[in-house]
């Protein structure tokens, strides 16, 4: 009887111990793997965000073919426009014209200082201003040079050249019968800034078809 009873204290011992190991194994094993888990961090796409860690070199490669596809479909003026003046951008758009071709930015700067200002005979100020006094003011605070006063006075002053010769500030001149009476400072594009009658200073086409019916030719003023 002593044997019996003695034998079954002992199984429930065993029992008893093998049960208490169980989590404690299951604990140490949780433990190693939260560990480890610590040790490896996993992030989007596998990329380490780790500070000098690369822990996905196929992201790597990928990052920089792509910027080097980027560099490689943009042209050179695309990146000058990247770097360039507002302004230049903004012309740019509404002549049509290359970036780095509206290199002038004093031009740019008087054109958009001027844009929109009402047009009326006899003006020369930022309240209105007709054609010839806004070219005189133009020549004068972008060049240097001083033209006379009225567009037909501003075509006889200037050295007459032809149209493939145009160059960014030559005058434009424009006649109504057999008298110049408008006058305009090129751009370039064929494209001209002018105080018009109509919208003020604002930029026109050479090509536009009320333009080019009553153009009269081009002179230099600017050596």
């Amino acid at each position: 009887m002593n044997l019996k009873l003695t034998t079954i204290v002992f199984l429930l011992l065993i029992l008893s111990s093998c049960k208490s190991l169980q989590p404690a194994a299951s604990r140490n094993k949780s433990a190693a793997a939260s560990s480890s888990k610590k040790n490896s961090p996993q992030f989007l796409n596998g990329v380490s965000i780790t500070p000098g860690e690369n822990k996905n070199s196929n992201y790597a490669y990928n990052k920089s073919r792509q910027s080097n596809k980027k560099y490689n479909n943009v042209a050179a003026s695309s990146v000058n426009i990247e770097q360039a003046n507002w302004l230049q951008i903004k012309y740019a758009i509404m002549t049509d014209m290359p970036v780095e071709q509206l290199n002038n930015l004093p031009l740019l700067q008087q054109i958009d200082h001027w844009w929109g200002t009402r047009y009326c005979m006899g003006g020369d100020d930022e309240n209105c201003i007709d054609c010839s006094a806004f070219t005189q003011t133009m020549l004068r605070n972008v060049y240097g040079v001083n033209v006379p006063r009225t567009a037909n006075e501003q075509y006889d002053f200037s050295k007459h050249i032809n149209d493939t010769d145009l160059q960014e500030g030559d005058l434009v001149f424009f006649k109504s019968g057999h008298s110049i009476t408008h006058v305009g400072l090129y751009v370039g594009n064929y494209k001209f800034v002018h105080a018009s009658t109509s919208e003020g200073v604002m930029i026109s086409d050479l090509d536009d078809s009320y333009w080019s019916k009553k153009y009269a030719g081009a002179g230099r003023v600017i050596q």
